[in-house]
């Protein structure tokens, strides 16, 4: 079976095979964020899970399914957005989360995504997660729209890319030393923005 093939495991079972994942995913991440994609191998990741080797190549097959179920793992969480009582405080917190975790060393965050274009299968449950997180940060346009700082028919997605994508931007594309007003430059500009109506859904860029 090829990268391209593997899916992540679906069946979330309890007991000792849920113990053995989470022991496999925490080494997956240590090892991800302390060596990188091309030092990840299957053989480490069972050494720092304290598992054999067969278990991780049954049940995940190689470092496509590992990496694919750690991403999968995430949108597991109860992470929440912000939610400080406005729109500008709530953008601001996201995009301070997302800079601790991109710069934090080693950024389990920066790996990840690096590896994503490695790996078909990480790619996929990459697209994924950011698919969840859009939809768990949807609630900060909606509570600033039923709060009237917000037009009506904002456009979520298109806010939260325009508020976030200068951090991402910053730290990921041009690789910038870490700007602790760039959180609140980036989440300005895009409360500015959608108050202006440039967000509204069904408006052309």
């Amino acid at each position: 079976m090829t990268d391209d093939e593997v899916q992540p495991p679906t069946r979330r079972p309890g007991g000792r095979t849920a113990r053995v994942r989470a022991q496999v995913l925490d080494a997956v991440r240590a090892e991800l964020a302390e060596r990188g994609y091309d030092g990840l191998t299957v053989e480490g990741v069972a050494a720092r899970a304290g598992v054999h080797r067969t278990t991780v190549h049954r049940r995940w097959r190689d470092i496509g399914g590992l990496l694919a179920d750690v991403l999968d793992a995430a949108g597991e969480d109860d992470w929440r957005s912000p939610d400080t009582g406005s729109l500008h405080g709530d953008l601001v917190a996201l995009n301070r989360e997302i800079q601790d975790a991109l710069t934090v060393r080693p950024s389990l965050m920066e790996a990840l995504v690096a590896a994503s274009f490695r790996s078909a299968p990480a790619a996929r449950a990459q697209r994924q997660l950011w698919e969840d997180r859009y939809t768990r940060c949807a609630d900060i346009v909606d509570r600033a729209v039923r709060r009237g700082e917000l037009p009506e028919r904002t456009d979520a997605r298109r806010l939260l890319v325009a508020a976030t994508a200068p951090v991402y931007h910053e730290l990921l594309l041009l690789r910038s030393d870490p700007d602790p007003e760039l959180p609140e430059r980036a989440a300005a500009g895009a409360v500015a923005a959608a108050r202006a109506g440039v967000f509204a859904q069904g408006r052309q860029m």
